[in-house]
């Protein structure tokens, strides 16, 4: 059930003169855990009382949400463009924009993040997951061959390194 139908309860039932306590009971019966509780119910009963007819919320000030425009995207893209290694403070001097929104641009619309200090996409291309491909056939290829060992491979999230250790 909505709020709104919750509140049409309340108001029915504050009209007939019914005590918020028993309107509470009535729709914790009705509902279990999806009530709303006894203060919200005591709440709106008042309201309703004193001559309330609106069962909407009241509208609220305060700040508003950022509206991603293709302008803001391609400005953040541009920035990234020029300098891979721009940090988000660079970007935010850069196009004006909040942190927040600059991320909410970078991770959903770009689909960009950051790996070592570069920007790179999310997805790859063919071309880079044929390279990826090949880069380890070739490393899978040393390692059977007795040339690397497993634990000379350290691997991450997207980075392939190979290490090796030179005796001291």
């Amino acid at each position: 059930m909505t709020d709104e139908f919750n509140r049409y309860y309340i108001r029915i039932r504050a009209i007939l003169g019914i005590d918020s306590k028993t309107i509470f009971d009535k729709l914790r019966e009705a509902l279990g855990p999806d009530a709303p509780s006894y203060p919200m119910v005591r709440k709106w009963a008042k309201r309703f009382r004193e001559g309330r007819e609106d069962v909407s919320n009241d509208p609220r000030s305060g700040r508003p949400i950022s509206v991603l425009t293709d302008e803001k995207i391609e400005r953040v893209r541009q920035v990234i463009e020029d300098d891979p290694h721009s940090t988000y403070d660079d970007i935010t001097i850069e196009t004006d924009l909040s942190r927040g929104t600059i991320e909410r641009i970078i991770h959903d619309c770009l689909k960009i993040r950051k790996v070592i200090s570069s920007s790179v996409a999310h997805k790859l291309t063919d071309e880079q997951k044929q390279e990826r491909f090949r880069i380890c056939r070739q490393s899978l290829e040393k390692f059977r061959n007795g040339t690397w060992r497993l634990c000379d491979i350290i691997t991450g999230d997207e980075t392939w390194i190979y290490h090796r250790q030179i005796g001291r």
